[in-house]
């Protein structure tokens, strides 16, 4: 295999990488986020649960930047078509997620009931919104996106912000929040003691056994489902564009690399294994095995889909032969190469980071300790 398409194929596995890490880190305090209400059933409480993911909410955005930026800088036609194209999905994300950081400043500024419960509110819809987008994003890319290219490969997107709320995605969003609350639910576990503990226990073991039904129905209706095949492409060492490639719609198709690679199966049977074990976990008061079961779920289903739709980054339903692949979509050998280095730097920093933050902040959160903590959130 050349070098070229083997530095393609690597920053596919690494974009996989970045997703499951924002899908892990800003899903777990985006699910704090959600289940706030239910876990705290008052101020000291809420204020408890949001001081156990307080020291980390931050430092977990970096998981978006990395995303953001590979896309970016590793699959420039895939950032330019997407983010021109879901102009309306993208500020309605940016909105709900700008609501996050005031919340967690402002919320504990006046003692007024009102003023917290308005921002008690703010900080429930931009943890639940953002996952469902999340989610949905992944459901549409099943269906394909309804765009096409002009001959100097300017984008058009023909598609309607309703067009991409459809059930198949909703069940995606639904399954992404499922995660999400669970991983929320480990981690106040992992933080709070006694009424919080058990009320953030139920949600873990409730949304993790709703994951494993949505995970389910969805790989159900992913076979029943037309997929893109590509049957052509530019031949060896002529530029690939998505001007210049066939594609065919088969039905039960998103099944075809699993059929052709068996060995695959062990990615989805790592989601069904994480949730079902998270589940049991969760029941069984293992909080922090929980949390690492969580991260293995969000794993095989995020990695279910890319496997699912590989080559096909983001189909065209519009016009299927113009669909952008791993192949037609990614930037120069040159820029991989140097990516590639910088990857190697940065993705291991930010890991040891975040797990030296973790480490250092670790322990139970007590309501006497932050009522008596003028700093607390």
């Amino acid at each position: 295999m050349e070098l070229y398409a083997v530095l393609q194929i690597t920053w596919w596995l690494l974009l996989g990488v970045l997703l499951i890490g924002l899908a892990v880190m800003v899903g777990m305090d985006m699910g704090v986020g959600t289940i706030l209400r239910y876990v705290g059933r008052t101020d000291l409480e809420r204020r408890v649960a949001l001081n156990i993911i307080g020291p980390h909410w931050e430092g977990n955005q970096v998981w978006f930047v990395l995303g953001g930026g590979a896309v970016f800088a590793a699959f420039p036609l895939i950032y330019a078509t997407a983010f021109s194209g879901f102009y309306v999905v993208m500020l309605l994300l940016l909105w709900s997620m700008i609501m996050r950081p005031l919340g967690f400043e402002y919320r504990s500024k006046l003692p007024s009931a009102a003023w917290r419960g308005t921002w008690d509110w703010a900080l429930f819809i931009s943890g639940l919104v953002p996952m469902v987008v999340f989610g949905a994003a992944f459901g549409n890319l099943f269906h394909g996106a309804p765009f096409q290219f002009s001959w100097n490969l300017t984008s058009t997107y023909t598609g309607s912000f309703l067009g991409l709320l459809n059930p198949f995605a909703i069940l995606c969003g639904l399954l992404s929040v499922a995660l999400s609350v669970f991983m929320g639910s480990a981690t106040v576990m992992n933080g709070a003691v006694d009424v919080i503990y058990e009320r953030a226990r139920t949600l873990a073991r409730l949304s993790a056994a709703l994951a494993i039904v949505l995970f389910a129905i969805g790989g159900i209706w992913v076979r029943g489902m037309q997929g893109f095949v590509l049957t052509s492409s530019p031949a060896p060492g002529v530029a690939q564009t998505p001007l210049q490639q066939g594609v065919s719609l088969v039905d039960g198709a998103w099944f075809g690399n699993f059929h052709a690679h068996p060995l695959l199966w062990i990615v989805p049977v790592l989601g069904f294994a994480g949730m079902l074990l998270g589940l049991l976990a969760a029941a069984a008061r293992r909080s922090h095995l929980a949390w690492w079961l969580g991260a293995v779920a969000w794993l095989g289903v995020i990695g279910t889909a890319g496997v699912a739709l590989f080559p096909f980054l983001l189909p065209s339903s519009s016009m299927p032969a113009q669909s952008l692949t791993v192949w037609n979509s990614s930037s120069s050998q040159l820029t991989l190469t140097w990516m590639v280095g910088f990857a190697a730097v940065f993705v291991p920093l930010v890991v040891w980071y975040t797990s030296w933050a973790f480490y250092v902040m670790r322990g139970k959160v007590k309501a006497e300790h932050v009522a008596a903590d003028e700093h607390a959130y």
